[in-house]
């Protein structure tokens, strides 16, 4: 069953007559088909694309299952849409209430005369639950990462600055075939590792310190994501201790992990292990957060997340502890639920590297 048949089952079942969908990277997950312009409704009987002639051409090609128009000044994406209303008596309209702004809520509500009803989790929880082509899709950005990951760790060197790195990462993953980034990749060393989401900046990279490396790429259309921690030239016993406690709370926690289990419980798992050692206090954020067309979904083994996990969510596992002012460590793999458990599809080893 293709997205855009799921979403119609779900429009049935909730009674809805036509979805609008809006947002780009919804576009892209009911058609299949990228791009920075357009709309797609789908309606009982047909689904539409509705793009301008910047995309006319690819989407008639990409898109045999739609029936794809093109706007201009004269056909308005509310004038298509108008249409197929009246084609097909279209009494309700759901739309994605969180993606679509006050101001274009109201002119599609003064513009269209259907009830507009907010259904955005149907596509929320939609996207939460993977098959298996779309894993086999974040696989392949995976293993671009760690090719990269690889790469880099071959060209670091004390006296390199954080952007450097962070330029080399960039680099090799594009130059291995992805098509962009997830996210800005995350590199902090010494005393800045303490920083979850530090930006890179020209401080130099210095031995007898960590190196924190935090990216991911996206390829056809997922993403990708990791962590790894580094120790530049060595490291000392406390370094090596708060390293093996992250990664024992790791393991703690993907052992944790599988569909019916709370997300809550999969994240108490790991920062119970954090906690036993003493450093409770410098673990701040969540154990994985949801992962797929975008780098931040559902759902999440956060500790306000009481949801259960469901077979086929994908989740990042990266437990950290922070210690502010002299270092910190995060070690991130990604992992798909299963029944009874959970695969993890990172290959990247975790031992406690010296570069």
């Amino acid at each position: 069953m293709k997205n855009y048949e799921h979403v119609r089952r779900e429009m049935n079942e909730r009674c809805l007559d036509a979805f609008y969908v809006s947002s780009g990277v919804n576009r892209l997950y009911v058609s299949g088909f990228a791009s920075s312009d357009g709309v797609v409704l789908i309606t009982p009987q047909h689904q539409y694309f509705f793009t301008d002639s910047r995309y006319i051409e690819a989407a008639g090609r990409a898109l045999p299952d739609f029936r794809v128009e093109r706007t201009d000044a004269e056909n308005t994406y509310n004038r298509l849409i108008m249409r197929a209303i009246e084609a097909e008596d279209i009494k309700s309209l759901a739309f994605e209430e969180k993606s679509v702004s006050y101001s274009d809520h109201q002119t599609l509500s003064g513009a269209l005369p259907v009830v507009l009803q907010g259904a955005q989790s149907i596509l929320t929880d939609l996207r939460a639950v993977k098959s298996e082509t779309e894993i086999e899709k974040m696989i392949r950005a995976q293993r671009i990462a760690e090719e990269a990951f690889e790469n880099t760790l071959g060209v670091i060197r004390p006296g390199m600055t954080e952007k450097e790195v962070a330029a080399e990462l960039i680099y090799s993953m594009l130059k291995l075939g992805a098509d962009g980034l997830s996210f800005d990749p995350i590199v902090v060393g010494g005393a800045r590792s303490s920083m979850p989401h530090g930006v890179p900046t020209d401080a130099e990279i210095k031995t007898g310190t960590f190196l924190t490396m935090d990216f991911g790429c996206i390829k056809d259309g997922y993403c990708s994501d990791m962590t790894r921690t580094v120790a530049v030239g060595g490291y000392t016993d406390e370094m090596r201790a708060v390293y093996e406690t992250v990664l024992r709370a790791q393991e703690s926690g993907i052992e944790k992990a599988a569909a019916g289990v709370p997300g809550s419980a999969v994240h108490a798992a790991a920062a119970d292990v954090i906690g036993s050692a003493g450093f409770g206090a410098y673990f701040g954020h969540g154990f994985g957060h949801g992962l797929g067309l975008e780098v931040h979904e559902c759902n999440s083994a956060s500790p306000s997340d009481s949801r259960e996990l469901k077979a086929g969510n994908v989740i990042s596992a990266e437990p950290g502890i922070y210690l502010p002012g002299r270092f910190g460590v995060r070690i991130e793999d990604v992992i798909v639920i299963r029944d009874g458990g959970c695969e993890n599809i990172t290959r990247t080893p975790k031992r406690l590297l010296v570069i």
